[in-house]
C-alpha cells in the first residue's frame, strides 16, 4: 500500500485582509498538495470596511460586516493562528509573533493593513481612538456608545477629510440622532473629499449640514489633550472622545524587518506583488505600495490585488511565470451618508439618493456572501501537486521506523532547551529519575489528546493544561512530565517546525506550573495526537490528596468552568461555528485548573474531580457513593457562548450517544441543557463538593482567581432526601456498583 503524499512546504499568509481573505478562497477551490498553509490575524474576524460605516450606524450587524477567518479557515483545510505579527527575518525565513514563538515559512505573503499617523501631532497617540486598525474600531466604539447610555451631553470630534472620515462622522450622527451630542469633523484640505467632482462634495456638504456635524476644513490639529482639541489657527474645540482618521502609515516594524519600503514605509512591490529584492515575501492592500503604480490605500485596490496574489503565490510554488497586476487609475467610489442614503462618485458620474444606498448595499452583500455562503463541497478537479510532492514508492515503517528524524528532534529541542532552561532541561540518557517529593507521597497520570486546534503552539497547550489538570483535581502540584507526541507525515523541516511549535507551547504552560519535561517519544503516523504522563504531590502540607468519592449528603457541588467545549469544536469542525465563539472557548479552556485545586484544598472539600470526556453526568456519576444521588438546577449550569445554540440546530459531539448512555439519566423532557450534561469537555473545569458552610467563601474566591463563571450547580442528598426533589432539579443517583465501591484497602478508582 502506498502512503499518502505528504505535506512539504509552509505558505504563510500575514494578515486577514481582503486580499488575504479572497486569495485563500481561491486557493482552497483549487489546492496544491503538499502545501500547508497557514493564515495569522489578531483576531478571528476581520471587517469588511466599506459596511463598518453601515454597521456604526445600526444598519448591520456584526455578522453581516465581519469575515469569519476561523470558520473561514477551518473550511478551506488552512491552520488559523491567533497572534499578532512583531517582525520578518527573511534571511531565516521567519515571522515574529507576540508573546509566542516565531513561525517559519517557506513562501510568506503580507497583508496586514495600516495604520493612522498620530506622532505628528503631540497628545494624538495618547488621546485619540485611531479608526485603523478597523478591527479595533469597533470594539471602541461601542464602550463609547455605552459611556453615552448616561445621557450626559457629549462632544465628538472626526479628524479627516477623506472618504473614511465623511463615512464615520455620518454613521455617528445618524446612530446618535437622538442623543445630546456635538459632532465636529476637522479637515486639513481646504475642501472635504479631494479628488471628488464637486456635485459629490456639495452632496456630503448637505448631508453634514442636514446632521447637524460642523465642517471644520483647511483646519489643522496641532495638539491633543485630554479634553481639547488645538487648531494650527489657535482655536480650541472641547472634545470628549476623538477619532484619528488621517492618513495611513505602516506599522513600525517594517522598516526594522530590513525589507524594501517606500519613502513613506510601505513595502515596495513590482508589478507581480512580489516585495523588491525578496524571492519568497510578497504583499497586497494598504501595507504595500506597487513602485511602478503607485495608488491611494482604499480596500477596493486590495480587493482587485487578491486574484494576481492568488495566482502568483501559485505560480512561485509551481515554478510557473508570474502574472502582472496593473491597478485601475479610477474607481468607483459609494459613500454611505448615515441614514440609508449614498452618493456615488466615478469620472464624470455623480449620484446621490437612497437608489445609490440600495445599489451599495446589493455591492457589498454579494461581497460577503462569498464568505458567510461558502461550498458544501470542493470542485472534483485533480489537485495540481508541488514537483517535490511525488508519491512514495514505499510506505511510511511502523514500529521504530515511525520515529520522527533526529534531526528534525534535535534541532528543536536545541531551540526548546535555550527558551526553557529549567524546564527541559538537556539530559540524554534512555531513562530519567523521578524527583521524589518532600512528602514522600506522590500521583502520576496520562493524558492523550487527539489534534483539536489548528495551531500547533495552541495544541501544546491545551494537551499540556489537559494532562495537568488531573493533578489538580488530585489536589497534586506538578512536578515532571514526559511527552508522548506523533506528528502527521510531513518533510523533516515542516516536523521540526509543527514539533518545536507544539513542545514550546506545552512548556509555556509547565513552565508556568514549575513541572519540568524529562523526557517522552516522537513518532510519525497520519494524524496528529499529543499527550503526557505527569507526576505531582500533594499541595497540603499534611499530605492528604482530594478524593473523587467522598462526597458527602449536603455538600455543594461547584463547577469552576462553564461546558459547552464538545459540542462548539464538533460545529467548528463542520464550519458551522462563529469564530467569536470558538475564541471564548479557547479563553475557558487555557485557564489553568491549578488555582482553582489551590482554593479547594484550603477550603477543605469533600471530593474533586475534573470534568473532561465523559461529560458533567458522567463524571459526577462517577464521584457518588452508593446511596446518595446529585440535585442538579439546569439553570444554574454555566455555559459557553453559543454552546446552547449549536445544540439546538443538531450538532453534537461524536462521544455525545455514549455520554449519555454512561450517565443514565432519569426520564425527563429533552433540552439542551440535558444535553450539555453529556457533552464531552477539553480543557474542562473541576467539579467540587463543598460544605455547606464552606461553599459560598469558596465561590467567591473562585469568582476572585478568574474562574468568573463559577458557580453552584447542585447539591449532595441521600436517597431519601432526593426524593422530594422538584420537577427543575435533575436527580442523579449512583447504582451500586463494585466497580465504584469503596472498601478500606482498596485502591480508588482512576481518573478517566
Amino acid at each position: 500500500m502506498l502512503s499518502p503524499v505528504i505535506r512539504r512546504r509552509d505558505l504563510l499568509l500575514l494578515g486577514g485582509g481582503h486580499a488575504h481573505a479572497l486569495a485563500l478562497r481561491m486557493l482552497a477551490m483549487r489546492p496544491v498538495e503538499g502545501l500547508r498553509i497557514t493564515l495569522v490575524s489578531p483576531a478571528s474576524h476581520t471587517p469588511y470596511s466599506g459596511m463598518l460605516p453601515g454597521l456604526i450606524a445600526g444598519h448591520y450587524r456584526f455578522e453581516d460586516t465581519h469575515i469569519d477567518l476561523a470558520r473561514l479557515c477551518q473550511w478551506a483545510d488552512v491552520r488559523f493562528v491567533t497572534a499578532e505579527a512583531t517582525g520578518v527575518d527573511a534571511l531565516r525565513r521567519r515571522v515574529h509573533l507576540a508573546g509566542r514563538p516565531s513561525l517559519g515559512y517557506d513562501l510568506l505573503s503580507i497583508d496586514i493593513g495600516s495604520q493612522p499617523e498620530l506622532d505628528s501631532v503631540p497628545g494624538a497617540r495618547a488621546f485619540a481612538i485611531p479608526v485603523k486598525p478597523v478591527a479595533q474600531l469597533w470594539s471602541r466604539w461601542l464602550a463609547l456608545a455605552s459611556e453615552l447610555a448616561d445621557g450626559r451631553p457629549r462632544r465628538i470630534a472626526v479628524v479627516g477629510g477623506g472618504a473614511g472620515s465623511v463615512e464615520l462622522v455620518l454613521a455617528m450622527a445618524h446612530r446618535l440622532r437622538d442623543a445630546p451630542v456635538t459632532l465636529y469633523l476637522i479637515c486639513g484640505t481646504p475642501e472635504l473629499l479631494p479628488g471628488y467632482r464637486p456635485a459629490a462634495r456639495r452632496a456630503v456638504a448637505r448631508a453634514l449640514a442636514q446632521a447637524g456635524v460642523t465642517a471644520y476644513c483647511g483646519a489643522r490639529v496641532s495638539t491633543v489633550e485630554r479634553d481639547r482639541i488645538e487648531l494650527d489657527d489657535g482655536r480650541e474645540l472641547a472634545q470628549d472622545a476623538l477619532f484619528w482618521c488621517t492618513a495611513a502609515a505602516p506599522v513600525p516594524w517594517l522598516q526594522e524587518s530590513g525589507l524594501a519600503t517606500d519613502a513613506r514605509g510601505f513595502l515596495a512591490v513590482d508589478d507581480t506583488l512580489r516585495v523588491e529584492g525578496e524571492a519568497a515575501i510578497f504583499a497586497a492592500g494598504d501595507v504595500a505600495t506597487q513602485t511602478r503604480h503607485p495608488r491611494p490605500k482604499a480596500g477596493v485596490y486590495a480587493v482587485r490585488q487578491a486574484p494576481v496574489l492568488a495566482h502568483n503565490l501559485r505560480a512561485q510554488l509551481l515554478g510557473r511565470p508570474l502574472r502582472q497586476h496593473r491597478p485601475q487609475r479610477r474607481f468607483l467610489s459609494l459613500l454611505s451618508l448615515g441614514e440609508r442614503r449614498a452618493v456615488a462618485d466615478r469620472g464624470l458620474l455623480t449620484a446621490s439618493g437612497a437608489w445609490v444606498w440600495r445599489w451599495k448595499d446589493r455591492i457589498d452583500r454579494r461581497f460577503m456572501a462569498r464568505f458567510s455562503d461558502l461550498p458544501e463541497a470542493m470542485p472534483t478537479t485533480t489537485p495540481e501537486r508541488l514537483p517535490e510532492a511525488q508519491p512514495r514508492a514505499q510506505a511510511f515503517c511502523g514500529g521504530c521506523g515511525a520515529k520522527v528524524g533526529g534531526s528534525a528532534l534535535g534541532n528543536a529541542l536545541a531551540r526548546l532547551r535555550r527558551d526553557y532552561p529549567e524546564h527541559c532541561p538537556a539530559e540524554a540518557d534512555d531513562a530519567v529519575a523521578m524527583p521524589l517529593p518532600a512528602s514522600g507521597r506522590q500521583v502520576q497520570s496520562l493524558d492523550l489528546l487527539r489534534g483539536l486546534v489548528e495551531d500547533p503552539w495552541l495544541m501544546g497547550r491545551l494537551a499540556a493544561l489537559h494532562a495537568l489538570s488531573d493533578l489538580h483535581a488530585c489536589g497534586a502540584r506538578p512536578l515532571s512530565a514526559l511527552a508522548a507526541l506523533t506528528l502527521p507525515f510531513a518533510s523533516p523541516d515542516l516536523q521540526e517546525r509543527e514539533l518545536e511549535q507544539l513542545l514550546a507551547g506545552a512548556l509555556h504552560e509547565f513552565a508556568a506550573a514549575d513541572c519540568k519535561l524529562l523526557g517522552g517519544h516522537s513518532l510519525q503516523g497520519h494524524e496528529l495526537a499529543l499527550g503526557f504522563a505527569v507526576q505531582g504531590e500533594p499541595m497540603a502540607v499534611d499530605g492528604h490528596l482530594l478524593p473523587k468519592r467522598g462526597l458527602v449528603a449536603g455538600d455543594r457541588l461547584i463547577l469552576c468552568k462553564p461546558l459547552g467545549t464538545g459540542t462548539l469544536f464538533a460545529a467548528h469542525m463542520q464550519a458551522r461555528a462563529d469564530g467569536r465563539d470558538i475564541a471564548a472557548a479557547l479563553e475557558s479552556m487555557l485557564l489553568s485548573n491549578a488555582s482553582a485545586a489551590r482554593l479547594a484544598v484550603a477550603a477543605g472539600v469533600s471530593a474533586a474531580t475534573d470534568i473532561t470526556g465523559f461529560g458533567l453526568a458522567g463524571h459526577l456519576r462517577e464521584m457518588l457513593l452508593p446511596g446518595q444521588s446529585a440535585s442538579l438546577d439546569l439553570a444554574a449550569l454555566p455555559v459557553l457562548p453559543g454552546a446552547l445554540h449549536c445544540l439546538e440546530n443538531g450538532i453534537l459531539s461524536t462521544a455525545q450517544a455514549d455520554n449519555e448512555v454512561l450517565a443514565e439519566l432519569p426520564p425527563g423532557a429533552d433540552s439542551t441543557r440535558r444535553q450539555l450534561l453529556c457533552d464531552p469537555q477539553t480543557c474542562g473545569g473541576l467539579l467540587l463538593g463543598a460544605p455547606p458552610a464552606a461553599a459560598d467563601d469558596l465561590l467567591r474566591q473562585l469568582q476572585d482567581e478568574g474562574y468568573r463563571q463559577a458557580a453552584v450547580i447542585g447539591e449532595v442528598c441521600s436517597d431519601e432526601e432526593s426524593a422530594g426533589a422538584g420537577d427543575t432539579r435533575l436527580r442523579l443517583r449512583a447504582e451500586v456498583d463494585d466497580r465504584w465501591e469503596t472498601e478500606a484497602g482498596r485502591q480508588a478508582p482512576g481518573r478517566a
